[in-house]
C-alpha cells in the first residue's frame, strides 16, 4: 500500500463522379435505388473512442512506446476485441479459457479453448485460437481454494495470485517460493495447475470531484478520486476503501470541507464511496487528462489502461490479468487487477480508465514512477453493483432504433450492472451480455451490438 498526501485517425476520401442518364433522349432511367439500411454501431462508436482525448494520446505513446496512429488503432481495436471475445465466451460455454490482446496496435486477438473443435469457430471470428489443457473456470476454482488457506504469514510469503490466461496456469508470485508449494498442496490444487515466481515485490494500498484529484481524511492522510458517482439524489465518488472507514470525513481543495465515508471495505475487497455536500457537484471528468468517462465496459487483458493519481499524475500501461489476489500487510485482497501501470503513495483510490470507459480505483502494488512497477486496481463495476451507485458519464447517448411506444421493456434495466454472459429481455427479445459494464440510457441491448448478443 502506498499512503500519502481517435481522434488522431486520418482519413482519405476519393472523388467519384456521376453520370445522370435520366431525361436524356435515347436513355433509360435509372431505377429508383433502395435506402440502404441503417449500419448497427460499432464497438469503437459505442464505447466513444473517437472522443480519446490527445492527452490521453499522448500518455500512451509515452508509456507504452507507440505512434500516435497506434494509440488510435489500438484503442479501436480493443474496443472490438472485447465485443468478439464476449461473443465467443459465450458462444464456447465451460470450454472458453480466456482471451487477450496483444500487438503495439492490439490488432491479435486470442481466445483459449479446451476444445479442439472449436478453433474453427474462433478464427471464422477473426481470432487467434489456442487449444490449452484447463478451462478458466477450472483455474478461477484452483485459484478461490488456494486464496481459501492463504492465511497469515503464508499469504505475506506469496501476495500476489491471479489467474495467467496466457499461460493457462494460476500464478503465485512469492517472496519464499517454499511457501508457495506449499499453498498448493494445503488447497489440494495439483501442481500442473500452477506456476510459482519468485518476487521481490510487496505490495501496498496507495494510501497518501473529478478523478484523480486529491482529497485528505480527517484533515490528514491524501488519498485520490476514483470517479464520480450518485446514488438517488445524492452526489459523491468512488475510492479505495482502505483510504477511510464509514464515517471518516473528507476535505478536497484548501482543506475545502467536503463529505465523508458512507461505506468502505478493507480488506477482502478494497471499495469504498464518500458522499459529498452541496457544494461538491459530480462530473465525468478525469483530472491531468482531459478524458470525460463515457462508461464502465470492463476492457481485455492486454488493453492499454491509463491511471490518474494526485501524486504522479497520469500514467499508462496494460492489463496483465483480472481476478487478482493481492496480500498486503493488512490482509488479502481479491478480484483486483494487475496492471504495468506506475503509481506512488497517495495515488490510491485514483482512476483507471482505457478510452473513455472507466476500469476502476487504485488499490496497491509495487514500485514507483521512476523505476516502474505493478500496481492493483479494484474494478469499477462490483463496487457500483454493492454500493448501488450510478457512474456519471458524459451525456445520454440518446434514443436508439430499440422497440417502439407500448412494447415491453422486459428485465434489462438501466443503472444495473450486467457480467458477460448475462441475460435479459428486451422489447419481446431475449439478449445475453458480451463485456461487462453498468447499463445506462441509450444503451439498450437492440442499440449495442458491442455490448448484447441476441441469444
Amino acid at each position: 500500500m502506498l499512503h500519502r498526501h481517435a481522434k488522431a485517425a486520418c482519413a482519405a476520401f476519393a472523388a467519384v463522379g456521376a453520370l445522370v442518364l435520366a431525361g436524356l433522349p435515347g436513355t433509360a432511367s435509372a431505377a429508383p435505388t433502395a435506402p440502404a439500411a441503417p449500419t448497427a454501431p460499432s464497438a469503437a462508436d459505442t464505447l466513444g473512442v473517437g472522443e480519446a482525448s490527445p492527452e490521453l494520446l499522448r500518455a500512451m505513446q509515452r508509456d507504452l512506446g507507440v505512434t500516435a496512429a497506434q494509440a488510435t488503432a489500438r484503442l479501436a481495436n480493443e474496443a472490438d476485441a472485447g465485443a468478439t471475445a464476449g461473443r465467443l465466451q459465450n458462444a464456447l460455454g465451460r470450454d472458453f479459457a480466456g482471451a487477450w490482446v496483444q500487438g503495439a496496435d492490439s490488432a491479435t486477438l486470442t481466445v483459449a479453448t479446451t476444445d479442439t473443435s472449436d478453433v474453427a469457430s474462433i478464427t471464422a471470428q477473426g481470432a487467434r485460437a489456442l487449444v490449452v489443457p484447463h478451462t478458466l473456470k477450472q483455474l478461477d476454482a484452483a485459484l478461490a481454494k488456494i486464496d481459501k488457506v492463504a492465511v497469515g504469514s503464508a499469504a505475506t510469503a506469496v501476495p500476489v495470485r491471479f489467474v495467467n490466461v496466457r499461460t493457462n496456469k494460476v500464478t503465485l508470485q512469492a517472496v519464499r517460493p517454499a511457501a508457495a508449494k506449499a499453498l498448493v498442496k494445503a488447497a489440494g490444487i495439483a501442481p500442473s495447475l500452477v506456476r510459482v515466481e519468485a518476487s521481490v515485490q510487496q505490495p501496498r494500498p496507495l494510501y497518501d470531484i473529478r478523478g484523480g484529484d486529491a482529497y485528505y481524511m480527517n484533515g490528514s492522510g491524501r488519498c485520490s478520486v476514483g470517479f464520480a458517482i450518485t446514488r438517488g439524489t445524492q452526489q459523491g465518488f468512488a475510492t479505495a476503501g482502505h483510504c477511510g472507514r464509514a464515517g471518516t470525513t473528507t476535505t478536497g481543495y484548501n482543506q475545502v470541507a467536503q463529505g465523508s465515508f458512507q461505506a468502505s471495505t478493507f480488506p477482502g475487497r478494497d471499495t469504498a464511496w464518500v458522499a459529498t455536500n452541496a457544494n461538491w457537484t459530480s462530473t465525468p471528468n478525469v483530472q491531468g487528462s482531459g478524458v470525460q468517462v463515457a462508461g464502465s465496459t470492463q476492457a481485455a487483458v492486454g488493453a492499454s489502461v491509463c491511471r490518474s493519481g494526485s501524486t504522479t499524475g497520469w500514467h499508462c500501461g496494460t492489463i496483465q490479468q483480472h481476478n487478482t489476489s493481492v496480500t498486503y500487510p493488512e490482509g488479502t485482497i481479491s478480484g483486483v487487477t494487475r496492471t504495468t501501470v506506475c503509481a506512488e503513495p497517495g495515488d490510491s483510490g485514483g482512476s483507471f480508465i482505457s478510452g473513455s470507459q472507466a476500469q476502476g480505483v487504485t488499490s496497491g502494488g509495487s514500485g514507483n514512477c521512476s523505476s516502474g512497477g505493478t500496481t492493483f486496481y479494484q474494478p469499477i463495476n462490483p463496487l457500483l453493483q454493492g454500493y448501488g451507485l450510478t457512474l456519471t458519464t458524459t451525456k445520454d447517448p440518446g434514443p436508439g432504433p430499440g422497440p417502439g411506444p407500448g412494447e415491453p421493456g422486459g428485465t434489462w434495466a438501466a443503472g444495473t450492472v450486467y457480467a458477460t454472459g448475462a441475460q435479459v429481455t428486451y422489447g419481446g427479445a431475449t439478449y445475453r451480455c458480451l463485456q461487462g459494464h453498468q447499463a445506462q440510457p441509450g444503451w439498450e441491448p437492440p442499440n449495442v451490438p458491442a455490448l448484447w448478443q441476441r441469444a
